[in-house]
């Protein structure tokens, strides 16, 4: 009984929410993993690795 309301849950779930769900679960894994080799080409975020000369 519960797989089919997964089921029929799932299914009216567009594409442009599913990617907007990953995007937001992939940047909130850059944040709190504060990974800086892709974090450092984020605009804004990334001056705060930048080495001081």
């Amino acid at each position: 009984m519960p797989l089919q309301i997964t089921r029929k849950l799932a299914s009216k779930w567009t594409p442009t929410t599913m990617v907007a769900y990953g995007t937001s679960a992939w940047l909130a894994l850059l944040y709190f993993t504060d990974w800086k080799a892709v974090v450092g080409y984020i605009p804004f975020y990334g001056s705060k690795f930048q080495e001081q000369e």
